[in-house]
């Protein structure tokens, strides 16, 4: 199993006292496999993506990406996940302005030192812009940037793909086309896809959907 999560809580401190934002959370996830994560706003969803992403820790709980507990990862452990085994696409692009878009495509893969050059260009040509390499962020539409940073996400090969309302910020046919796009490139690659999302129209793309509620999985 590429991703295993058995009984994860988690809890922040707020000026009315403890808030649990996940409690006990288990669920799994295949090579190959797409799920989407459904729920109400502050129902701990994008909360459990960066458990997942290791980018915070759970109070209690496990989990487990292709046989390894991410808790007993250091900082720099956790770094080199995200860098290579995990990629996150979020709904903000996060590209660097001062990169054009082949450097921008490149980055994280040159980061985890996984850089494929045939596969970059391929990655350039299935999003459509390969005509644009030398342009920046800053000359593309917000399709065209989400576009990117999908392929910058899948330039190393992630086993697995943790998606973030990646496409919050585009109008409904953009988002159409993006969703199509990361479904087909995560497919080629044999990822495991966990996306969290609002819509109930990507969630129906997804071959399996959970729904989170008040920090427990429906």
């Amino acid at each position: 199993m590429l991703l295993t999560i058995n009984d994860v809580h988690k809890t922040y401190a707020t000026a009315d006292g403890p808030f649990d934002v996940l409690r006990g959370i288990g669920l799994d996830l295949a090579s190959g496999d797409t799920l989407a994560l459904t729920g109400e706003s502050g129902s701990g969803k994008s909360t459990l993506l960066h458990l997942i992403g290791g980018l915070d820790t759970p109070d209690q709980g496990q989990i487990m990406i292709d046989g390894q507990d991410i808790a007993s990862l250091d900082d720099n452990g956790r770094a080199a996940l995200r860098r290579g085994t995990v990629g996150v696409v979020f709904q903000q692009f996060n590209l660097i302005p001062s990169l054009t878009v082949a450097d921008n495509i490149a980055f994280q893969a040159r980061l985890a030192v996984q850089h494929d050059p045939d596969w970059a260009a391929t990655l350039a040509d299935r999003i459509g812009l390969n005509t644009q390499l030398n342009r920046y962020p800053e000359q593309l539409s917000g399709g065209q940037q989400q576009r990117v940073a999908i392929a910058r996400t899948l330039a190393p090969k992630p086993r697995l793909v943790l998606a973030d309302e990646p496409t919050g910020n585009l109008d409904e046919a953009t988002a159409a086309t993006v969703m199509e796009l990361m479904l087909e490139l995560v497919s080629e690659t044999g990822a495991g896809l966990l996306m969290v999302t609002h819509s109930e129209t990507l969630a129906g793309r997804m071959a399996r959907r959970l729904h989170l509620r008040a920090g427990q999985l429906a």
